[in-house]
């Protein structure tokens, strides 16, 4: 076999690659880190510096008086209290009702001024600020019966409000203090005692009619709030009003929407605070408007569309009536709102709490929920990387079924996996701009969420090497909340990892916003002679322009110096050597790679429903490689002796540059009763890896017995090259709700790529082809409850063929790949735990194979095939237990090649099974509360190392476990990996590489 091809095969595949160590240039990185913070410091702490605590003595908030809402009153401040930080908010049933725990550290400094409204209790908290880890406010909706909602949110800069909705009536409230903070004990009332009118029971042969969607319509006087449903003149309306509430009671109705049945907006016009529509029994349907500072005007209609509430805001009606309006009879068609008005989407926002995302913008580049995606969708936050204390990103494919992880480059801290039986050749997206990840390093301390699209994505990202899937990482975002955060790292083989999160705002009117995270690392290796220092540092500054447009700007830097380390050639005979082995030289092999990332992102909103979003990035990195390597690719690798390991000293420079212009439109609008949202994109990219290789003779090594110290011979050059491409690409989605439970997606992009491939050296070649190609996507979701959904998805993908020429220089056809899918989604525990099992057929064609008659040559017939079901679960099953599962069979095999000893011969590194569990639990209540436990264990059957298959890799059992402590502003946890200190091995497609024996991770960070 010819040496030079096969390396450059490796090379173009992810499987050749090199290493560096530590430098001096870290220093200058520390000094740009203290200028950062030194200006970020100058901008934030003026506003919040200069402050004392006074203590405050609590007491009930029955012994307050009602006061005026009036911000001067409520607000008024000694100049010198310090605002205390509400850090947690908990809400625990008991026998009377609820309590509503807000955690602080100096409890006794708050102190509570009662302003109920009708069935809302209120209670204002001077001198607070919330402060969650997750940042944002907290809403729960329907934690008791006879309880709406609970909510605590930000009145003001300085200014809490908690506030209390009962379904029958104000609840009664009672205070107390404790060393976990502030309590609410909230008991709700069992009657109505206002009520103008009796709410009808409906008698047992009416029919229950279901109200499946809700709008609301803009207009010139305030609002209107429709209830959709063909049956909306069966609809009877008893009101009531209690305060500021009109209330309106629908008897024989039921809200059945696709995203849940309790639906609430804050604000939705001037005038009026809040909406809440609930099922207030079995059989009724209750709607509540709250206004301002007095009651709703609201009338009634009836149209096509459903039953229909006009509310007129109380802003443009100072004198607001203090009776209830009467509503009108229904209206003729005639009388129906004009069509004008442009529907906006009742929205209910909450924080991501646990494990469970309930949506994701990479399966279609717009916001959508999970169950209404036709297609396996798997999100990892952050909370799962924290609580794994997970250091590398591709750990996280043990908790995605039919994904395993693919080892850096030499080592490097990239993102690689193997998807569905397919290797990504650590293609990836970054904030859903392609990333080049074979030598583009990738650190997790900036890193919001991990997403995992399954399947072929060509449709919205273009061509790909994995028709698989897609690996998209989500970056932390600025948040207009102060949020200051460190933490340090400390585990085995002298592994130190200190990191820094900070975000805020930089104007007081929190138009500006920032967020900067560091971290900087550096750690031994189980491998001997092994280690690696890195920095990184990434700043976020985002711009609210106007009302409708913000525009953001981000930054990564990356230096990460590392010793070069491939592991082992796949053969049997290193299955013996210590997993500790280093067959490199330890003077000689190092690597460095430096990123330089920079991002801009511009949003603009023409109106409710249409956005316009133009997103530009440039990704530049550059590195130098040292490595001692194997000198064959092939069996034999060791001399006749069976010991010693033939190698070649090689050195190389590469660079890679990675540019992309993305600029789209997307949109929601009716046609009758069908609901669209539609998504059109245009994007320009540009793609260029180089590399200059130079090799020397440099003597073998005892792999039983090593002995260091070899010197390499004249370094020669031995190939230089150069490939990229330009792409042009238009791209266009509808993702249609046919009916508010049968959704329709469908999409396709049309791609113009010029690629080339270049010897830098001798000009032996310079291939160059141009390619175009439909990519393709249709899938459609039934949901019969708004807890499931059934899904049915047919997907393409190409990958353009330009690394190889047919004896008769004929350019190739692109690679393409089509897979069929079918699902189910399942929610349960009231949405907590989510499930999805799905089954795929994945087809890859045009496949290159060795030509017969020349072997230097190649010819396009080969074909490929995956099939298989993956099962994952996630969520939280009670309050403090969370959990993800995984499970996975895939059968993935060459089913077409001219060498019929390949035909049915499976791909490398893909396993038949594969499952997984992790699970933690944390005490909610009590002297326990705070503490946790975890523990995980991951399955992976054996693997063929090699294509042809000629060795395997041993199945494993790996268990890991955790036990961490959070209290107030401050989290301590000790991660111990492999706990059994089992032995197993990964793939990097050519190389196997061992896994690390038993490791422990010591965790502490704090708030502030």
């Amino acid at each position: 076999m010819q040496l030079e091809p096969l390396i450059k095969s490796l090379l173009i595949t992810g499987s050749v690659q090199g290493g560096v160590r530590m430098k001096s240039g870290l220093m200058s990185d520390i000094r740009s880190v203290g200028l950062a913070l030194a200006v970020i410091s100058s901008l934030v702490l003026p506003a919040y510096a200069g402050t004392q605590t006074q203590a405050v003595k609590l007491s009930d908030l029955d012994s307050k008086k009602p006061h005026s809402t009036s911000a001067t009153q409520l607000l008024v401040q000694n100049s010198n209290n310090l605002v205390t930080k509400i850090t947690g908010v908990k809400v625990n049933t008991t026998d009377q009702g609820i309590e509503v725990i807000l955690e602080s550290a100096n409890p006794e400094a708050l102190k509570p001024v009662n302003n109920n409204q009708g069935n809302s209790f209120i209670a204002d908290i001077p001198n607070a600020v919330l402060a969650l880890p997750r940042g944002g406010n907290f809403t729960q909706n329907n934690p008791a019966p006879g309880i709406v909602s609970i909510s605590v949110t930000q009145a003001n800069t300085n200014t809490l409000r908690l506030t209390v909705i009962g379904e029958k009536g104000l609840p009664n409230t009672e205070l107390f203090d404790s060393d976990e903070g502030l309590i609410f004990g909230v008991t709700p009332v069992a009657t109505t005692t206002n009520s103008q009118q009796p709410t009808p029971t409906p008698s047992a042969s009416q029919t229950v009619t279901e109200v499946t969607g809700v709008q609301l319509n803009s207009t010139n006087n305030g609002l209107e709030i429709i209830l959709a449903t063909p049956d909306g003149e069966k609809l009877q309306v008893s009101s009531q009003t209690e305060g500021n509430t009109y209330i309106a009671n629908i008897p024989s109705a039921q809200l059945r929407l696709p995203s849940g049945n309790t639906f609430r907006q804050e604000q939705p016009v001037a005038g009026i605070s809040e909406i809440i529509l609930t099922n207030l029994d079995a059989k009724t349907i209750r709607v509540a408007v709250t206004g301002v500072n007095s009651i709703p005007k609201v009338e009634l209609f009836d149209s096509d569309q459903g039953l229909i509430f006009g509310v007129a805001s109380t802003s443009s009606s100072p004198q607001a009536d203090s009776q209830p309006q009467t509503p009108t009879a229904p209206t003729t068609q005639s009388e129906e709102p004009s069509a004008s008005d442009e529907p906006i989407e009742l929205i209910v926002t909450g924080e991501q709490d646990g494990y469970l995302v309930q949506d994701s913008s990479t399966a279609i580049k717009i916001d959508a929920p999970l169950l209404d995606i036709p297609a396996s969708v798997q999100v990892i936050p952050k909370e799962v990387i924290e609580d794994r204390q997970v250091v590398r990103l591709n750990e996280l494919a043990n908790n995605v079924s039919g994904v395993q992880q693919q080892s850096g480059y030499g080592g490097l801290s990239s993102s690689g996996y193997f998807i569905r039986g397919f290797e990504s050749g650590f293609e990836g997206l970054r904030n859903g701009f392609k990333d080049f990840g074979f030598t583009s390093p990738r650190d997790v301390a900036n890193v919001e969420r991990v997403e995992f699209l399954k399947g072929p994505a060509s449709v919205l990202y273009g061509s790909a090497n994995n028709p698989g899937g897609v690996v998209n990482t989500i970056t932390k975002k600025p948040s207009p909340d102060p949020f200051y955060r460190v933490g340090m790292t400390i585990g085995s083989y002298d592994f130190y990892r200190p990191t820094i999160d900070l975000t805020g705002p930089l104007t007081t009117d929190k138009s500006v916003l920032y967020r900067l995270n560091v971290a900087y690392e550096n750690s031994g290796s189980f491998r001997d002679f092994v280690e690696n220092e890195s920095f990184f540092i990434s700043p976020v500054v985002s711009v609210n322009i106007g009302p409708r447009t913000n525009m953001t700007f981000e930054y990564e830097y990356q230096n990460y110096d590392y010793t070069f380390d491939r592991g082992f050639p796949p053969g049997n005979v290193f299955f013996q050597v210590p997993i500790s082995r280093f067959l490199g030289e330890p003077d000689f092999n190092n690597a460095e790679f430096k990123s330089n990332v920079f991002t801009y992102n511009l949003e603009h909103q023409f109106s409710d429903d249409w956005k316009f979003r133009q997103g530009f990035n440039i990704t530049s990195v550059n590195g130098n490689t040292r490595i001692a390597r194997n000198a064959n690719f092939s069996e034999p690798f060791l001399e006749e002796d069976g010991r010693t390991l033939p190698r070649v000293a090689e050195t190389t420079d590469e660079e890679q540059e990675n540019i992309s212009l993305q600029t789209e439109v997307s949109g929601k609008f009716n046609t009758g009763s069908i609901r669209h949202n539609v998504l059109f994109g245009v994007e320009l990219a540009n793609y260029r890896y180089s590399y200059d290789f130079f090799s020397a003779p440099i003597g073998g090594i005892d792999i039983f017995n090593p002995v260091y110290g070899a010197q390499p011979g004249t370094f020669e050059r031995s190939f230089a090259d150069e490939y990229g491409g330009n792409n042009v690409a238009v791209y266009f989605q509808n993702l249609i709700e046919l009916t508010p439970n049968l959704k329709l997606l469908a999409g396709g992009r049309f791609d113009w790529v010029d690629s080339f491939y270049t010897d830098l050296v001798a000009n032996a070649y310079d291939l160059r082809t141009s390619d175009s190609q439909f990519s393709p996507r249709v899938g459609l979701v039934y949901q019969p409850t708004d807890s499931t959904s059934v899904y049915a998805s047919w997907s393409n993908s190409f990958n353009p063929q330009f690394f190889g020429r047919s004896r008769t220089n004929e350019q190739f056809q692109p690679e393409t790949s089509e897979q069929f899918e079918v699902g189910i989604k399942q929610e349960f525990f009231n949405k907590r735990l989510s499930a999805t099992l799905a089954y795929f057929d994945i087809t890859k064609n045009n496949v290159l194979t060795t030509d017969p008659v020349d072997p230097n040559f190649s010819i396009q017939t080969g074909e490929q095939k995956s099939r298989g079901v993956e099962l994952d679960v996630v969520g939280e099953i009670v309050p403090g237990w969370k959990i993800i599962a995984t499970y996975a069979y895939t059968d993935a095999y060459v089913s077409e090649d001219n060498d019929p000893e390949l035909v049915n011969n499976r791909l490398q590194a893909v396993p038949y099974n594969s499952a997984s569990l992790w699970t933690t639990y944390e005490f909610q209540q009590g002297s326990l509360q705070g503490l946790g436990f975890g523990v995980g264990l991951v399955y992976v059957d054996e693997r063929e190392a090699t294509l042809p298959n000629t060795i395997k890799i041993p199945s494993y059992v790996r268990t890991d476990a955790s036990i961490f402590y959070r209290r107030d502003n401050w989290r301590a946890a000790i991660n111990i990996k492999n706990l059994f200190d089992t032995e197993y091995y990964e793939s990097q497609r050519f190389y196997i590489v061992p896994g690390a024996p038993l490791t422990i991770l010591g965790t502490v960070s704090f708030d502030f």
